[in-house]
């Protein structure tokens, strides 16, 4: 296959995903975190204000924002700003009250600036499907290129987090592309790569904080790679020279000296890209909201000015009494803005989320929390794909590589730098992700999936491919071995196509639900709710898909207790009436509708998990009633006749 038919056929697999992903976007209503997303970015590129959401950098937003501006502009649409209410004059980081008010109460438009919001979102899809097939063709050629296309096409979990205004499928584009690039300046350390590096670095990093841990990847890659290079070449001890004619000091000169120019160039570029944001956020604000913020940042502020960065007690604090610092010194408050929004998420991920996951309920998390969802959340087709790939890779080490296993090992790194540094991204962000409290979904191991989609695809390929001992044999025996050969790869081919098609199958079957996505070890998505709720199956995409239930069904009163970015009153009107966990039900009169959201109802009725003291079990009379039906997989909707029969 030529390479132009090749990009043809790759074209069409994103023409497919993207397709697939737009139209299923247009039924969904605003999620959870799209609620703090979309408005804080539209401030940011009309107020040049980054007062809202410090937690995320400013890339997905601003895109989002920029959309919103252009189609007003475009379209000669006004867009109310709500910049006299307490969310954006005093409130700290006032961002839920901010966007419903911004959304949903200010005569705007909420579906229009939400769609025009989300379309350049897509770009992220795009640029990391075209990134995973680019590395993985130049690695392992078009057969796996195109298996790992594939994997990341018909991916329910990339198709669902492709289409929102949220940075998890842009941190897995960050983090995918910026390795990219740093491989490619380890081989061929020369200037343009080097520039080339640090600039996708530094844009990556404005993508999500999580990128933050690709600098102790790097470093951990430089490291093996020197090191390999000096064994490598070892062998040429009397010459003593590396390849590049440099010496050894040299090779260290220029690659650590490099490595600190592409950080510098990265930092550039994360001043260059928050200088924006904080031109009209006065100073002042910006210091009070930084110290209101981190006041309980570990263990609290100094009481003398940065006490804590020469206390080795209270050195943990430093970071925080640093960026309060610089906030105030009016040429770093574009690194402040930025270092402030890391801290903040430091502090929220050793704190954790309230959620629901197999029957508990927690703020702490689960040590089994990511590898059960990975489990049940990603399609087995790829799982079963993966087991082959281990099996054939741990098989096809030859046995002479467990003899001098450091000497082979080295001189693999060194011919295989590529594949070596995804597989410590995955170990390194798995690692990550175990150790921390905050487990609200699949999403955030997302930035693993494209490393083992070509990973796997390599092993699969070569377990595909017709290969045998190359002896002489008897023209009986030869017919033999081409025989057995050919049934054998044709099994082999049917077996992984098989699979592909139950994918696509898979895929087309729970369209237009996507982020509700769970496999068949578990039932479908049916039944995802028994196992875990938030970002995995209910982030309230279906609040629009209730009210058009509402509305066919004529229905004049519901009772909703809600869990996501929607401002119900907008949709439903005077037909909605507020509800919540702990209301006792006897307030509910006779054959009412009662409406509620999976993680709701999930977390009112899970068992508290130990050192879990908030309030559980108040949906348990619910069991009593069977849901009329469910939106979406993640609205239950019941019709409770009446209530004598329950307890107060």
């Amino acid at each position: 296959m030529t390479n132009r038919t090749a990009n043809r056929v790759a074209a069409l697999m994103m023409i497919i995903m993207l397709g697939i992903a737009y139209f299923s976007s247009l039924g969904d209503s605003m999620t959870m975190d799209e609620l703090a997303h979309l408005p804080a970015g539209y401030s940011y590129i009309s107020q040049h204000d980054m007062r809202l959401n410090p937690e995320h950098p400013p890339l997905v937003k601003d895109m989002a924002g920029l959309g919103v501006w252009l189609w007003s502009k475009i379209s000669g649409t006004t867009i109310n700003f709500p910049d006299q209410i307490k969310a954006w004059k005093d409130d700290v980081n006032g961002q839920w009250d901010f966007g419903s008010a911004f959304m949903y109460h200010s005569g705007n438009d909420a579906d229009k600036m939400l769609y025009y919001g989300r379309l350049p979102i897509f770009l992220f899809l795009l640029f990391l499907g075209f990134y995973v097939f680019k590395w993985a063709r130049e690695l392992f050629g078009n057969q796996a290129a195109f298996l790992a296309l594939f994997l990341y096409s018909f991916s329910p979990t990339f198709i669902a987090h492709g289409r929102l205004v949220t940075t998890d499928v842009a941190a897995s584009a960050a983090i995918f592309i910026s390795l990219y690039y740093f491989i490619e300046w380890l081989k061929d350390p020369g200037t343009k790569n080097l520039i080339i590096a640090g600039l996708v670095f530094g844009v990556a990093l404005c993508a999500k904080f999580s990128v933050v841990l690709m600098i102790p990847l790097f470093i951990f890659t430089l490291l093996v790679w020197l090191i390999t290079s000096i064994y490598k070449n070892k062998k040429s001890l009397e010459e003593k020279i590396i390849e590049n004619s440099a010496s050894i000091s040299e090779l260290l000169i220029k690659y650590i000296g490099g490595f600190v120019l592409l950080c510098l160039i990265a930092l550039v570029v994360i001043y260059i890209i928050y200088v924006p944001h904080v031109l009209n956020y006065p100073m002042e604000r910006q210091v009070s909201d930084i110290k209101f913020i981190l006041q309980s940042y570990s263990n609290g502020p100094d009481q003398t000015p940065m006490q804590s960065c020469h206390t080795l007690s209270r050195l943990g604090r430093c970071p925080a009494e640093l960026t309060i610092r610089m906030a105030a010194k009016p040429v770093l408050r574009p690194l402040a803005q930025y270092f402030y929004g890391l801290l903040m998420v430091f502090q929220r991920a050793s704190g954790g989320n309230t959620t629901y996951f197999l029957g508990e309920v927690s703020a702490a998390g689960w040590k089994t929390y990511f590898p059960i969802i990975y489990a049940v959340k990603e399609p087995l087709t790829p799982h079963i794909l993966t087991v082959i790939a281990l099996i054939f890779a741990t098989y096809s080490l030859k046995r002479s590589f467990w003899n001098d296993t450091i000497k082979r090992f080295l001189l693999w790194t060194k011919n295989h730098i590529a594949e070596f540094s995804m597989l410590s991204f995955i170990a390194l962000y798995w690692a990550s992700s175990l150790t921390s409290n905050l487990n609200i979904g699949v999403r955030h191991i997302l930035p693993t999936f494209p490393f083992i989609y070509p990973l796997v695809s390599n092993q699969i390929t070569k377990w595909l491919s017709i290969e045998g001992p190359i002896k002489k044999l008897s023209f009986f025996g030869a017919i033999n071995f081409i025989a057995s050969t050919l049934i054998g790869t044709t099994i082999k081919y049917l077996a992984v196509g098989i699979l592909l098609f139950w994918q696509v199958i898979s895929i087309i079957n729970i369209y237009p639900y996507y982020l509700t996505y769970f496999n068949e070890l578990v039932g479908g998505p049916a039944n995802g709710y028994r196992y875990a709720t938030d970002s995995n199956l209910d982030w309230g995409q279906d609040f629009k898909r209730l009210t058009n239930w509402v509305n066919e069904k004529n229905i004049k009163e519901i009772y909703v207790d809600y869990f996501g970015g929607t401002t119900g009153e907008y949709y439903l009107d005077g037909k909605l009436k507020p509800w919540w966990g702990d209301r006792n039900p006897k307030e509910l009169p006779p054959n009412s509708y009662l409406a509620v959201s999976a993680t709701l109802l999930q977390q009112g009725r899970g068992a508290p998990a130990p050192n879990y003291t908030s309030p559980t079990g108040y949906y348990d009379w619910l069991n009593l009633f069977e849901p009329i039906t469910v939106i979406g997989n993640s609205i239950f909707v019941y019709h409770i006749p009446n209530t004598d029969g329950l307890a107060n």
